[in-house]
C-alpha cells in the first residue's frame, strides 16, 4: 500500500499527541511488579505497547512481541524472573537483532535462558525463577534498554544488583527515566558515575496517569519549520519532562521553532531564526536523528551528527535508509566514521516520483512525510508502519489539512 500526502495552504492546528511509548512499557512492567490492580491511565495505543499488556493478558506462556524491540527486552528481564516456562520471539527482524548482552547478564545472575533457534538472538526458552542478583558489568554502548531492563527487576532479586557500566552510555536519558519511574514506584537507588546499586525491596502501587510523547511532537516541529507563519498546539506535553526527547525544544530554536508552554501542551511556531549548519550529539536522542536529519536537510542546512551509531541496530539500519531515502530527494549523506553522519550540502538530481520507503520502520515513515511540504507531493510505501508509535499519525495529518490519498496497485 502506498499514500500520497499533499500539504495544506496553511499550517494551524490544534493535535491531540499519543501517550509516551517509553514511558508507558516502563509502568506496565512496574506496575506488574507492584502486583498494582490500578489500571494505567493513558497508555499509549501503539503496538509496542499493545504486544506488552496482550503478554500480560494471554492464557498463553509463548509471547510475540513482532517488531518491539523494547518489549522483547523488558519481558525477557522480567519472565526470567517470573516462576513459569516461557517462550518470547517475534518478528523477522527482531530474530536478526541481538540480545546476547541482556542474556549473558541475566544468566550471571541466576536466569535460565535458552536460544531456540540461532545463539544471541531471539526467539527465546525462558525457565522463570527468582534471580540471586549480585554486581554485573555491561556496556552502556549498545542499548539503553538492556541496562533498564536489568533495574527495573533488580529490587526482586535476593542480593539486589550493582550494575558497573563500561563506555559512553548511549541514550543515558532513558536510564535516567527507568530511574525516576521506580523511584515513583517508592524504589530507592543510587546512580553515582557509572555505578547503578539497587538493594532488595518491594515496589509499591501508586496510580499513575502517562504523559504525551516527545518523540511524536518532534515530526510537528519539523513540519512547522517547514511552514511559514505556521502555528501548532500539541496537548499533554509537560515543563521539565523525564523524557530525553524533550531537549527538541532547545535543538529546534536552530531551526526556527519557537515552543511556549501553556496548561495543557505547548504552542510552537515558526520564526525566522535558522542556523546556518547544525551540529549535535544525538548519543542521548538517537530517536531524534531521523527527524533533525531530514528537517535540516528540507532547510538546506548542512550538518554533522555524532553519536549514532546506535541507528544500526533499530527496526532497521537507519543510517543506511537515510542515506538512501534523502538521496531519492536530492540530498547526498555521507559517513564520516561508524558514529557520524554528515550532509555537507551536496545535492544530487530528484527522483522523479520518488517514494519513499519505510523499512518496517515508524520513524522513517513519520520523519520523511513532511519533505511533501517543499516538494508539494510525496508518496509513502508501507505507510501503516505508523502504528508501532503513532496510530493516528495520518489522521492527525489529514486534521492538519493535509490530504492523505491511498494509492492501490
Amino acid at each position: 500500500m502506498q499514500y500520497k500526502i499533499f500539504p495544506p495552504e496553511k499550517l494551524k492546528v490544534t493535535i491531540e499527541l499519543p501517550a509516551s511509548k517509553s514511558i508507558s512499557n516502563r509502568v506496565l512492567i512496574l506496575n506488574a511488579l507492584s502486583l498494582n490492580t490500578n489500571p494505567v491511565k493513558n497508555l499509549s495505543d501503539c503496538e509496542d505497547t499493545q504486544v506488552i499488556i496482550d503478554a500480560f493478558n494471554s492464557d498463553s506462556n509463548v509471547f510475540d512481541v513482532k517488531g518491539a524491540g523494547t518489549a522483547m527486552r523488558f519481558l525477557t528481564a522480567f519472565l526470567a524472573g517470573m516462576d513459569g516456562e516461557w517462550i518470547v520471539q517475534g518478528s523477522k527482524r527482531m530474530h536478526e537483532r541481538p540480545i546476547y548482552p541482556l542474556v549473558d547478564t541475566l544468566r550471571v545472575l541466576g536466569a535460565d535462558i535458552e536460544y531456540i533457534e540461532n545463539d544471541g538472538y531471539p526467539p527465546l526458552k525462558i525457565k522463570g525463577k527468582r534471580l540471586f542478583g549480585g554486581e554485573v558489568n555491561v556496556s552502556g554502548g549498545i542499548s539503553s534498554q538492556f541496562i533498564s531492563a536489568l533495574m527495573m527487576i533488580a529490587p526482586t532479586m535476593e542480593n539486589g544488583l550493582i550494575i558497573n557500566i563500561r563506555d559512553e552510555i548511549i541514550s543515558k536519558p532513558y536510564i535516567n527515566l527507568t530511574a525516576k519511574l521506580m523511584e515513583e514506584y517508592g524504589i530507592h537507588l543510587k546512580w553515582e558515575g557509572s555505578r547503578i546499586k539497587i538493594k532488595p525491596q518491594s515496589y509499591k502501587p501508586i496510580s499513575f496517569k502517562v504523559e504525551s510523547d516527545w518523540s511524536a511532537a518532534s515530526y510537528w516541529y519539523e513540519m512547522v519549520s517547514l511552514f511559514p507563519n505556521s502555528e501548532v498546539t500539541l496537548l499533554g506535553l509537560q515543563e521539565g519532562s523525564y523524557q530525553g526527547d524533550a531537549n527538541l525544544i532547545n535543538l529546534f530554536k536552530d531551526l526556527g521553532v519557537s515552543t511556549e508552554f501553556v496548561s495543557d501542551g505547548v504552542i510552537i511556531r515558526k520564526v525566522k531564526k535558522t542556523a546556518k549548519k547544525f551540529f549535535h550529539n544525538f548519543v542521548s536522542e538517537p530517536d531524534l536523528a531521523q527527524t533533525f536529519a531530514a528537517t535540516c536537510c528540507l532547510l538546506h542546512v548542512p550538518f554533522i551528527f555524532s553519536g549514532v551509531q546506535s541507528l544500526r541496530i533499530k527496526e532497521t539500519d537507519r543510517i543506511e535508509a537515510l542515506k538512501t531515502e534523502l538521496k531519492k530527494l536530492g540530498f547526498v549523506l555521507r559517513e564520516t566514521d561508524s558514529e557520524m553522519l554528515e550532509w555537507d550540502g551536496e545535492r544530487c538530481f530528484v527522483e522523479e516520483n520518488a517514494a519513499i520507503d519505510t523499512y518496517d520502520d515508524h520513524r522513517m515513515a513519520m520523519s520523511l512525510s513532511p519533505a511533501a511540504i517543499p516538494y508539494r507531493s510525496l508518496i509513502i510505501n508501507d505507510p501503516h508502519v505508523v502504528s508501532k508509535s503513532y496510530p493516528n499519525f495520518w489522521g492527525d495529518l489529514q486534521k492538519a489539512g493535509f490530504t492523505v490519498e491511498e494509492i492501490t496497485n
